[in-house]
């Protein structure tokens, strides 16, 4: 009996032994994950769809992770119960908490009092009130259908015996049995969730709702339909303005068997950083690839400044015998940073080193006069980027000269000094940026993109799905 009672003991005091090991590593495997994700969220350059990618399976990772190591803490604190039953003594592993967020203040509170004794249970005293301890937790009430009938009452006159009733109610689509919010409902899961309409389907059947995958494809392409004024409304705002964003990105398209890749194309007009007051706006369109006749035929009625990457489907836009007249390039200066970057951060080389640090020197004084109005925007690069810029390129020049053609660094040298022209243009128009990355609002102040990186924007419909159907 003494025998099996100390290997009881031993084993006991194994288990909780090696369920805190499990949870010392998943710790750290943790700590590892975040750190990785932090440091990805941190670079600020670099190709975005890769960075994404991989960003986003990272913080999948990390969640399955968490959710392991609460499961393994649970496990080493049933250990030491365990082990606490047979009165063995083994302290618990508790694993470092999170920092707990408060809950919203905004979310309306309901109060459940629980009952007090009405007389002190030690001595039939009578009891006051002292304060009151709050413990808050957050709850969700489920979503509730519901069917609104649309009531119109018939009457007559007693005179003429004419029959009088109101009219009937407009809904959002033709022969629609979905009102507004469900609607908006679907859409929204469709392309801002990405959720595809079958699974939708199969969501709305385990809550008692039976819609198949036909009704809701009509019902998206009615919305679709309905909300076409609105999104050629907004198309002729943004090929309205003097100066546009150009850029495009991959979007995976479910095909039969097989994922293949098409292409969603983004024009963005916003006119704060030189202090424009019309609104910003952004119109999206998808290309099965991406064929220069695409922003051709997307661009075929605008003329002015267009700021673009190094796209060699948009050089015919720029042609001076174009109708309505040329496009105005505006190269951008996080493309050609973004090489120097790769090469500054990877191979560590001083001269891609250098040119980043010259680079960064040009953004602070484009983020000091965001916001100002074209000609103050103009005086101020003038005196101070102007000098910078016609430094760098004689530097450039000097460094392209010593290095083999073949040098990856001469290869990003010659990136920018091929673009030269249109990299300068910032420096002549005030209306310009120095970059392709649309601004970003911080604190009542413009900043630019360039130092946050790219935003991606949602379809004509709702997000940008990364995986869409036809």
């Amino acid at each position: 009996m003494v025998i099996a009672a100390q290997a009881a003991r031993l084993e006991a005091e194994a288990k909780a032994r090696n369920a805190e090991a499990e949870v010392r590593a998943r710790e750290l495997l943790i700590e590892q994950m975040k750190f990785a994700i932090a440091k990805l969220r941190h670079e600020r350059y670099g190709h975005s769809s890769e960075r994404s990618a991989v960003l986003e399976q990272l913080e999948l990772r990390l969640a399955d992770m968490e959710e392991d190591a609460s499961q393994a803490e649970a496990a080493a604190q049933m250990a030491a119960a365990a082990a606490a039953r047979q009165k063995i003594t083994v302290q618990a592993f508790e694993r470092r908490r999170p920092a707990r967020r408060p809950l919203p203040k905004h979310l309306p509170r309901e109060r459940i009092v629980y009952p007090s004794p009405s007389a002190c249970p030690c001595c039939g005293g009578v009891l006051r009130k002292l304060g009151e301890d709050v413990t808050e937790t957050l709850e969700l009430i489920p979503r509730q259908w519901k069917v609104i009938q649309h009531v119109r009452e018939k009457f007559s006159c007693r005179s003429c015996e004419a029959v009088t009733q109101p009219p009937a109610p407009s809904h959002p689509i033709a022969r629609g049995r979905a009102g507004p919010g469900l609607l908006a409902h679907i859409l929204f899961a469709k392309y801002g969730l990405h959720l595809p309409l079958n699974r939708q389907s199969a969501v709305y059947a385990r809550e008692g709702i039976e819609l198949d995958v036909s009704t809701l494809a009509d019902w998206v392409g009615a919305s679709a339909a309905t909300l076409m004024p609105l999104v050629e409304a907004i198309r002729a705002h943004v090929f309205a303005a003097e100066r546009i964003h150009a850029d495009d990105t991959t979007v995976p398209v479910l095909a039969k068997g097989k994922t293949r890749t098409g292409r969603l194309w983004t024009y963005v007009r916003d006119d704060r950083p030189f202090g424009g007051r019309d609104p910003p706006a952004a119109a999206f369109f998808y290309s099965p690839d991406r064929s220069a006749k695409h922003p051709e035929q997307h661009l075929a009625s605008y003329a002015g400044l267009m700021q673009a990457d190094a796209y060699a489907g948009f050089n015919r836009l720029y042609g001076a015998a174009r109708k309505p007249g040329p496009i105005i390039e505006a190269a951008c200066w996080a493309h050609a940073r973004r090489k120097f970057f790769d090469l500054a951060r990877l191979a560590k080389a001083p001269i891609a080193i250098e040119a980043v640090k010259r680079i960064d020197t040009l953004f602070a004084i484009e983020r000091e006069i965001n916001g100002l109005a074209p000609q103050e925007r103009l005086i101020v690069r003038n005196e101070r980027s102007r000098p910078l810029v016609l430094a760098l390129e004689r530097w450039l020049r000097e460094q392209r000269a010593r290095l083999s053609s073949q040098s990856k660094v001469a290869k990003a040298i010659a990136y920018s000094l091929t673009r030269w022209v249109a990299l300068m243009r910032f420096l002549d128009d005030g209306r310009l940026c120095m970059s392709n990355n649309a601004p970003s609002v911080r604190s009542g102040r413009l900043r630019s993109a360039a130092t946050t990186g790219p935003s991606r924007a949602p379809t004509k419909a709702g997000a940008a799905p990364p995986r869409s159907t036809r």
